[in-house]
């Protein structure tokens, strides 16, 4: 070997090397994108209209949402509006949420026998029953059911978390094949005209770029509802000292019962247990739902908290609240005896991992930051159904014909190997992208079998 030919076979092998690891990259990149992209587009539509979910239901629930104001009317008594909805809707009441403002309905939910839960919506003024639906029947209920597909059962539900371990890493894998190469457009601009493949490639690219972050975020603040990665790590969180955090009181006598299955609560809440009333014990007389609101009144919870009415000899009132303002979120127990406050936790108990979490839920709802929070999520959401849209033109014009236009593997079959054993890590952070990866595996192996035997 010269002097003239060793430096060129280093540039080379070089070149290599990097062409490989693009391939290698590339390759994966195409198959987290088959696997995550048609469930991004789903998450982003309902996503999308599920932030604005206060404004949406508002209109079209109008007829039982929204009430007129009477100026200086005295709003009727919640046991009042409980009858007067126990009335229409003959059962057992078990929830009654305070209106948030003038202008919204008093919701009373009553358990029945032939219709199942219903939330009744009455005039706060008038005590007038203005109708009906299914607990948590609204359309937004139905659009965030859709949303974390809970429809369709919990198998299809790990499907979520699967898509979201693996949106994170298709971001990864995106930047790295985003990342400048000497090429001067394609990086923060898009060349050509929509006949051209370019323009979908740069259009897929810059949108990418921009909305990775978000698409990141996303996936990690949703994580906390996931079956496996987010119950795992709520047992982990809020597990011990009956789901509640250090420096909160809890040394009250305690059912089985978590608030979870009680009352709608936050994400650092849902293995508090319930404690029991003492009272019935003693034969004590009980207090009404008016003298419980009035005690919630007295607390200062905010305004829209919902009471639950115990329903059992050693139950209690729960009061619970979780504004768009985090540092507002509370939750009292009282005794339904005495009236005694057991238990009251706000935000500020929770514990840095708790605090972190339930910032992280509200800003992916849309609530942390108000309009601002919402418009920017908003065009996020319509970023990654352009970004998905890209993807699969950009896939069809490439897409030679009768194949299914997989990238080409590395001839250096080790980069492949370093590549899944870094995706492999993702794995072990998301329990369901660890089996996942192995499926995908099999399956790239039997497709490369199968093009082999038809080139033989």
């Amino acid at each position: 070997m010269s002097d003239l030919t060793i430096g060129r076979e280093s540039v080379s092998a070089s070149a290599r090397s990097a062409s490989d690891l693009y391939r290698a990259v590339w390759r994966w990149h195409f198959y987290a994108g088959l696997l995550v992209l048609p469930f991004m587009i789903t998450l982003a539509i309902t996503g999308g209209l599920y932030l604005f979910k206060d404004e949406i239901d508002a209109v079209i629930h109008s007829e039982l949402k929204r009430v007129e104001v009477q100026q200086g009317a005295n709003r009727a008594a919640p046991s009042t509006m409980v009858a007067a909805a126990l009335a229409v809707y003959p059962g057992i009441a078990v929830k009654f949420t305070d209106p948030a403002t003038p202008d919204v309905s008093a919701e009373v939910t009553i358990g029945t026998e032939a219709e199942g839960k219903l939330a009744v919506y009455v005039n706060p003024y008038t005590a007038k029953v203005l109708g009906a639906l299914p607990d948590r029947g609204t359309v937004m209920w139905t659009i965030r059911y859709l949303h974390s597909l809970k429809y369709f059962g919990n198998y299809a539900r790990m499907l979520i978390e699967i898509a979201a371990g693996w949106s994170i890493l298709l971001v990864a894998t995106g930047v790295y094949l985003w990342w400048p190469r000497l090429q001067t457009g394609g990086v923060l601009s898009v060349r050509g005209t929509p006949k051209r493949r370019v323009f979908w490639r740069d259009t897929h690219a810059v949108t990418g770029i921009f909305v990775g972050f978000f698409i990141v975020f996303l996936a990690i603040t949703g994580m906390p509802w996931s079956g496996v990665w987010g119950g795992k790590v709520n047992e982990w969180a809020n597990g011990n000292n009956f789901g509640y955090p250090a420096g909160v009181r809890v040394a009250v006598p305690m059912s089985d019962e978590h608030l979870d299955h009680v009352a709608k609560t936050s994400w650092s809440l849902e293995q508090a247990q319930v404690p029991h009333s003492s009272g019935h014990a003693h034969h004590v007389q009980a207090i009404g739902l008016d003298d419980a609101v009035a005690t919630f009144d007295r607390l200062g919870l905010h305004r829209g908290y919902a009471v639950n009415i115990p329903t059992t000899a050693d139950g209690v009132f729960t009061g619970s609240v979780y504004p768009d303002d985090l540092s507002k979120q509370r939750v009292v127990h009282l005794d339904q005896y005495s009236g005694t406050p057991l238990i009251d936790m706000s935000y500020a108990d929770y514990g840095p991992l708790g605090k972190s979490l339930e910032w992280g839920i509200n800003t992916h709802l849309g609530q942390q930051f108000g309009l601002a929070n919402q418009l920017v999520l908003l065009a996020a959401c319509a970023a990654i159904i352009l970004l998905a849209v890209s993807a699969a033109v950009m896939w069809w014009k490439r897409r030679p014909a009768g194949s299914l236009g997989v990238p080409p593997m590395p001839d250096d079959k080790r980069v492949v190997r370093g590549l899944i054993a870094m995706l492999a890590v993702g794995g072990v952070f998301f329990p369901l992208v660890g089996p996942s990866l192995v499926v995908m595996l099999a399956a790239d192996w039997v497709y490369i079998r199968s093009r082999t035997k038809r080139s033989a």
